[in-house]
């Protein structure tokens, strides 16, 4: 089995080009699977599992109290190990081949308003120096580029074009893509360049985003510092990076945005990972609806 995982765990960096941290919650899948076949007295190897051992699997993880999106995601992580045994001829049929993904409820993210925006652009100031200029980059770079927390902090600032304002962005998968950039963030990017070249010491030279000592900034760093901000003026439950990337989303549509263009801004991969966020420009949708269609005004009228 050894050597079959380091054969998998070869193909999924090599061909796959996922990430370190992807590639070994794979291959822990996989083992987690295996482990669990022996402490069940299945003697049965890896090549040999038909679908009645991974529905046991699944069972036992439901009745352990285990989240449904966990079960889904290690399900997955062995359901792409065994397209793997199928490709490399390992296998003839692929035991989850039929199987569908246990049905997970669909929680609502309820996006940033305009007006909690304005109030965070206002704490944030225009002052002057190194830290507030890149805290304010930090927010403005999330809400007017809809970008991942990853790829805020893997950004280089050899990326960013200031001729074309254009931002060059290395998504999922190592899939890039090509942000236009907004006149008032070109601004603050070219503030900010100013202010880091003043830097003591700069360690991580090529990246955009950095630390006072001139380090990469970690994530709970990039976490801590939009929940703070947004703490301030919002008292939703979630104030996260995530939640502001969805905020770019909702009100790119509820200005008119077409969603085939919020699909690209986004880096999507397909256009129903972009459709989740369709459910709160809805609501803008049905106001503009209701005020603006003469049978409304009719019916109020009565």
């Amino acid at each position: 089995m050894r050597t079959t995982l380091q054969a998998y765990q070869d193909y999924l960096q090599k061909e796959k080009n996922y990430s370190r941290h992807t590639l070994t919650a794979y291959v822990n899948d996989v083992q987690f699977f295996a482990a669990f076949l022996e402490e069940q007295g299945f003697e049965v190897a890896l090549e040999k599992v038909n679908y009645s051992h991974v529905r046991s699997w699944i069972v036992t993880l439901v009745e352990s109290g285990m989240a449904t999106l966990s079960v889904n995601r290690k399900v997955s992580s062995l359901k792409s190990f065994y397209r793997f045994l199928l490709k490399t001829k390992q296998i003839e049929v692929n035991p989850l081949q039929k199987h569908k993904a246990l049905k997970v409820a669909r929680k609502v993210q309820i996006p940033f308003s305009e007006k909690e925006l304005d109030r965070v652009f206002e704490e944030l100031g225009e002052d002057d120096g190194f830290e507030e200029i890149r805290n304010r980059l930090i927010v403005e770079l999330f809400y007017t580029l809809g970008l991942r927390r990853s790829e805020l902090i893997g950004l280089k600032w050899v990326d960013y074009n200031a001729y074309s304002k254009t931002l060059k962005v290395l998504g999922k998968r190592n899939k890039e893509r090509l942000l236009p950039v907004l006149d008032c963030t070109d601004k603050l990017i070219n503030r900010y360049l100013t202010e880091r070249k003043k830097l003591i010491s700069i360690v991580d030279n090529d990246l955009l985003i950095l630390s006072q000592k001139g380090n990469k900034v970690s994530e709970s760093f990039v976490y801590r510092l939009i929940n703070d901000y947004f703490s301030t003026v919002s008292e939703k439950v979630k104030k996260s990076p995530h939640v502001l990337r969805h905020t770019f989303a909702t009100h790119l549509l509820n200005n008119g945005a077409d969603i085939n263009s919020v699909k690209e801004l986004l880096g999507h991969a397909s256009l129903s990972s972009t459709q989740i966020y369709t459910h709160s420009s809805l609501a803008e949708l049905k106001k503009v609806y209701r005020d603006a269609h003469p049978r409304s005004r009719d019916n109020s009228e009565n």
